[in-house]
């Protein structure tokens, strides 16, 4: 696992869950990691306390992590906050806080990248989507059009970007086994029995785990992945495409 040797990776919300994992994987394959998050202490790399809300926190984290090992090859956008409830659920507060970060955080993040990205001779954007995006969920109205968003900007900024030879994809995980995903639970009136229906609603009958996603994101990363661009890898135990007998 060295195919990454030499390349410098930025990791949004890389302190935890998703982000963690990635960063640990992709140190595995030889990348420097930069972790870009409110709380950056929980990942393994450079440590850029950073809001993806801010452009001017984005900016200057990627300065930094640019500065520090000469540039930047690869930006995983895995920053992204919640959000449960159907469409009346949820004010224009809310609404706008969560496409702030999950949506526009995206779209900011990459554009404070793609300075240092134009050098790099092998650069990538991998965005984290969701199941979400292309399944409607009970109950996810802001996240799933949050993650949709995602999708859809995937594929625009891959054909804008494929000129400057800057692949972009993304991956779809269905539900993740992280402490994010507990918290969820612990709101719920019995989190055991709601885990349990999660997990059986994935074909595979458990919950996806971080590391999972982190090793599909090593694959689109990779520079062997050189052909695959605009495209979203489902992560999901089969349940965007397998319609199972009920047991």
């Amino acid at each position: 696992m060295t195919d990454l040797e030499g390349m410098v990776a930025a990791i949004t919300g890389g302190g935890s869950g998703i982000g963690a994992a990635c960063a640990r994987r992709l140190s595995a394959g030889g990348a420097r990691v930069g972790i870009l998050d409110l709380d950056p202490a929980g990942g393994p790399g450079l440590p850029l306390t950073t809001d993806v809300r801010d452009p001017a926190s984005v900016d200057d984290a990627m300065r930094a992590l640019a500065e520090a090992y000469g540039g930047v090859d690869i930006l995983v956008n895995s920053a992204g906050i919640s959000a449960v409830g159907t469409v009346e659920a949820n004010d224009d507060a809310e609404w706008s806080r969560v496409l702030d970060v999950n949506v526009t955080g995206v779209a900011r993040t990459s554009r404070a990248a793609l300075p240092y990205l134009r050098r790099s001779r092998s650069p990538v954007i991998v965005n984290l989507s969701s199941i979400a995006a292309t399944a409607g969920l009970v109950e996810r109205a802001l996240y799933c059009a949050s993650k949709g968003a995602v999708h859809a900007l995937t594929l625009a900024m891959a054909a804008d970007l494929v000129g400057d030879g800057i692949r972009v994809c993304c991956v779809a995980p269905g539900t993740v086994d992280t402490p994010w995903v507990a918290r969820l639970l612990a709101r719920t009136d019995d989190p055991d029995a709601e885990k349990a229906r999660l997990a059986a609603r994935q074909p595979t009958g458990r919950l996806v785990t971080a590391e999972e996603v982190a090793a599909a994101v090593a694959y689109l990363v990779s520079p062997s992945s050189g052909a695959t661009t605009g495209m979203s890898l489902a992560v999901d135990g089969g349940m965007s495409g397998l319609r199972l007998p009920s047991r």
